[in-house]
């Protein structure tokens, strides 16, 4: 369903990442994002309008826009936006590991790292659950190797908001919107 991408952000908290490979099932538990508003946020990739890399944000909602950072860590989007925000995405920033733990830490080639440290970031997600560019444009609403499946919030849970992290560049206006979203006291949030 097209919706602006900070109401997709916060709604997306609670919901599964489940990722199935050869090497077996990887579930993870979203709780933190980050909403990209589209072409007019100067945050966001789409700022440069229709390009190669920017093609699945242009896309139907419900999609991967993955993409990768400082050439070496890939990035999860779902893309989310209505008629008034085209080409939106939301940054999945933390995950919950819920499932394979085991296989997420030989992934993530960290042994000794607590199981709610292993997704607590976009790069150690992506790591976490081998998700790359092969991913990129893939319809997350269908079970396959990669999809969202049906989560919940805690009733104990709560829903923090604050300022975007590592957007300074997009200047005032931009940078300090509240559009990231985690459930406090987290222990799987990013730091």
């Amino acid at each position: 369903m097209a919706r602006a991408p900070e109401v997709v952000a916060r709604d997306l908290l609670g919901v599964l990442v489940v990722r199935d490979s050869a090497d077996g099932r990887t579930v993870g538990r979203i709780v933190e994002t980050e909403a990209y508003g589209g072409q007019a946020d100067r945050a966001s990739h789409a700022r440069a309008g229709l390009t190669r890399r920017t093609a699945p944000m242009h896309g139907p909602v419900g999609h991967a826009y993955v993409y990768l950072v400082y050439g070496m860590h890939h990035c999860l989007n779902v893309v989310a936006h209505d008629e008034s925000t085209p080409a939106g995405a939301v940054l999945l920033r933390a995950l919950e590991p819920i499932d394979g733990v085991d296989l997420m830490r030989t992934r993530r080639a960290r042994t000794a790292d607590p199981d709610d440290r292993l997704c607590a970031g976009p790069a150690r997600l992506t790591q976490a659950l081998a998700i790359d560019r092969t991913f990129d444009a893939h319809d997350l609403t269908v079970a396959g190797a990669l999809w969202l499946a049906s989560g919940v919030l805690g009733v104990a849970e709560f829903v923090a908001i604050g300022p975007r992290i590592g957007v300074d560049y997009a200047g005032a206006g931009w940078a300090d919107r509240p559009w990231r979203f985690w459930l406090a006291g987290n222990r799987s949030v990013s730091r």
